[in-house]
């Protein structure tokens, strides 16, 4: 099970332990981190992708996105509490299943962080340019807020945000916890707003048919709005900044995760049962799919007068059943809260090149800091660019479900390293350990190829694509720079790496 050369769990703790970070995180702090890092543009947003996938039935999907994302967080969990580092998966399949697989993970988690943050700014510009319209009755032209694979020609305010939250970044912005626990207490008020004001005029005819696109339709579904629950994961990035990881890592991990869920159910319930959520289909009968030029043109001749339409489904969904103001406030919520979330995906980005950098599998140029910000300009520059482009021309749901797939292998791969250490390392201290490990890490391996597999054609062939890139590098570049390669156990750790520790990490 090991390719390659492997970081053994002593030496990355040993390293920790000689630079470690300020420990102040507790239980409530995580659970915070967790729920502001889960609720974002998957919530606010991918609930019209869902319901045009699986209709009524993406309340199912939803349940089953938060299983599969349930059993992985378990096996998180026994990892995280083992070994509170920095790095994550990553650093986890380093330690366990070797140099290739730890490089293929963090390769992953670059197209994780820099499409997701790309995904979050294409949902905060629909929300954005919904409430311009209603708030102060400003029209911006289509072409100039959806991408090409959406309808339109560029997508301004989605690029407009991502370079804004880069340069907050390359000037060194840094989210407090007492900022986090705000943004999160927003979200929260506006989505408890949402379903006290929709669950009591559900009408249950609306859930009629419940599957129109079938189980194929639901699992398409799943695999999208698994984006909804992406980062809950980065509270084990927060490992070295936790009192009593051993205690409060798990605690954090699916503390956030059983809340999250609770509210997506009933989010979903209320989009579904006040104004519906079927389908749309070509005059031909044929189904209108995502991110299509017929699902566009069909939206426009209807004014975007369906859920399944809306770029602000939640807010759309109060105006619809007359409350009006409380839709503004909801769409204000999601503008007010979500440019946080690109933020730290992007700050996550940076991170996972930083601990990949000083590990010598990527340049130490990456490294290189501003010498009045006191950040790494080169690399978030450079990531900022990128989201922008990806948030300029790219639809919401193909950029969540690109995401999505390198999410899933991340995710896959944490779970087969629990396994492969509780064979190998049968005697080390675990202060929590998952429970059935062998019925839970398989199904989480099950459930994330499951849902790897119901993601569309392109995506798959995005990320293998992306993947084969990836295989190029690490043996034409970073194999022979490996500092582990050169028998150097002691991971270099840039100056600066201090730096790019907000007090609390997050994403969406």
């Amino acid at each position: 099970m090991i390719f390659g050369r492997v970081k053994s769990l002593d030496a990355i703790l040993a390293t920790a332990e000689k630079k470690s970070l300020h420990r102040s995180l507790g239980a409530f702090q995580l659970t915070m981190l967790g729920i502001g890092a889960v609720i974002g543009t998957g919530i606010f947003v991918l609930t019209a992708e869902a319901a045009q996938k699986a209709g009524p039935g993406m309340m199912l999907s939803f349940v089953i996105a938060g299983f599969v994302c349930a059993v992985a967080a378990l096996c998180y969990a026994e990892m995280a509490a083992m070994v509170p580092v920095s790095g994550s998966a990553y650093t986890y399949s380093y330690a366990v299943m070797g140099e290739l697989v730890a490089w293929m993970v963090g390769w992953a988690l670059i197209l994780e962080y820099a499409i997701a943050a790309g995904a979050v700014s294409v949902g905060w510009s629909g929300y954005f340019i919904g409430w311009l319209n209603s708030s102060f009755h400003i029209t911006i032209p289509l072409d100039l807020v959806r991408g090409p694979f959406d309808g339109g020609i560029i997508n301004l305010p989605a690029m407009l945000i991502a370079a804004l939250v880069t340069a907050l970044l390359v000037k060194g912005t840094k989210e407090s916890a007492t900022v986090n626990a705000v943004l999160v207490g927003v979200k929260i008020i506006a989505l408890t707003m949402f379903v006290a004001l929709t669950i009591p005029v559900i009408r249950t005819g609306q859930f009629t048919p419940f599957a129109p696109l079938g189980f194929a339709g639901i699992s398409g579904a799943a695999a999208s709005i698994f984006f909804a629950y992406v980062g809950f994961d980065a509270v084990s990035t927060a490992a070295e900044e936790t009192k009593n990881p051993q205690r409060n890592m798990p605690i954090g991990l699916i503390g956030s995760l059983a809340i999250c869920t609770i509210f997506y159910l009933l989010v979903a319930s209320g989009v579904i049962g006040t104004v519906g959520g079927q389908p749309m289909f070509g005059p031909g009968g044929e189904h209108l799919s995502p991110g299509t030029p017929g699902l566009s043109q069909a939206c426009q001749a209807i004014h975007d007068n369906a859920v399944v339409c809306s770029k602000e489904a939640l807010a759309w969904t109060l105006k619809q059943i007359g409350h009006p103001f409380v839709g503004w406030l909801v769409g204000a919520a999601a503008i007010i809260a979500l440019p946080s979330v690109i933020l730290m995906m992007m700050f996550g980005q940076t991170r996972i090149f930083f601990v990949m950098s000083r590990d010598g599998l990527l340049p130490e140029f990456f490294s290189r800091v501003h010498p009045r910000f006191h950040t790494p300009h080169v690399i978030t520059i450079l990531t900022g660019i990128f989201v922008t482009l990806f948030a300029a021309f790219f639809p919401v749901g193909l950029l969540a479900d690109v995401s999505n797939a390198g999410t899933l292998f991340a995710f896959a791969a944490v779970s087969i390293a629990v396994l492969v250490l509780r064979y190998t390392d049968k005697n080390r201290h675990r202060p929590f350990r998952t429970p059935l490990i062998w019925v839970t890490a398989l199904l989480s391996i099950v459930g994330c190829i499951y849902l790897f597999y119901s993601l569309d054609m392109k995506t798959k062939s995005i990320f293998l694509i992306w993947a084969g890139i990836g295989l190029v590098v690490y043996f034409g570049y970073s194999r022979a720079r490996s500092h582990v390669g050169l028998g150097r156990d002691e991971v270099h750790e840039p100056e600066a790496y201090e730096e790019l520790k907000p007090e609390v990490p997050g994403t969406h």
